[in-house]
């Protein structure tokens, strides 16, 4: 194969690799739980947006109006809402831009890896402005619907252990889970989660990396379901790096939540 030839076949795979990051894939789960809730829920999730200088207000607001037209009742971000740096998000002035999501019973986040690396003090004091309601080890009762959970990110050895968040929980209601890194899935089903939502792995971003990460996680992308406990790994509606989704695709879950 010639030099030009080659590199006619590189850009054609990251062109297109481009166009493929660009389509939000919408992935929909129909979980019942095992345990009694007092209504229907509709719950969208969004993982690894990594706003920054790469991704702004524009693309920002395009994911706005895809997610409003679920009309769900809540909205999900389990970690990385940061890229690596908070100052373009004061810059492209994105803070009033979570107001414009509808979610009636609020938009909850708990913390990623990049909200440290960005520096979690200036992380924390950017996700203040907005109306993200960060959970940080620790969990609140959503109009006595569902408990739901924020783990701080992997990231600080010296977070809470998921029994010590939960300890004041009543286990009998329905528990949803944000905790942002995949790791160590049999804690949550041990604790009676019904729900985990993580992200992180962004399943490689482009192939062949997916390989590894189907090796390193026990979930890398995905649903899978231990014991009770609903687990969904979402590869991420942003990207960090490039613009490209190469075998993986960028997604928002839609989860429609009932009761056995």
């Amino acid at each position: 194969m010639n030099v030009g030839l080659a590199l006619i076949c590189l850009f054609s795979i990251f062109y297109c690799g481009n166009i493929n990051y660009k389509k939000k894939k919408r992935v929909e789960l129909n979980i019942a739980i095992n345990k009694p809730l007092k209504k229907n829920i509709k719950i969208v999730a969004i993982s690894d947006l990594h706003l920054g200088y790469t991704i702004n207000s524009k693309e920002l607001n395009e994911w706005i109006q895809l997610i409003n037209q679920e009309k769900a009742d809540i909205l999900l971000i389990p970690g990385d809402i940061i890229d690596n740096n908070v100052n373009p998000l004061y810059y492209y002035q994105l803070a009033p831009y979570f107001n414009k999501f509808h979610a009636p019973l609020g938009i909850y986040a708990c913390l990623g890896n990049h909200e440290y690396i960005s520096g979690i003090d200036s992380s924390i004091k950017f996700l203040e402005k907005t109306n993200v309601h960060l959970l940080r080890d620790s969990y609140v009762d959503i109009e006595g619907i569902f408990y739901l959970i924020g783990r701080d990110d992997k990231t600080n050895s010296h977070r809470k252990t998921l029994k010590e968040v939960i300890k004041n929980i009543d286990s009998s209601q329905p528990i949803i889970l944000l905790d942002h890194q995949p790791y160590g899935l049999e804690e949550s089903q041990k604790n009676g989660i019904d729900i985990q939502l993580s992200g992180h792995t962004h399943r490689g971003q482009v192939w062949p990396i997916s390989w590894i990460t189907d090796k390193l996680y026990e979930v890398s992308h995905g649903y899978k379901k231990k014991g009770n406990t609903n687990i969904y790994v979402s590869s991420g509606i942003g990207i960090w790096g490039g613009k490209f989704r190469i075998g993986t695709q960028s997604e928002y879950v839609v989860i429609n939540l009932s009761s056995i």
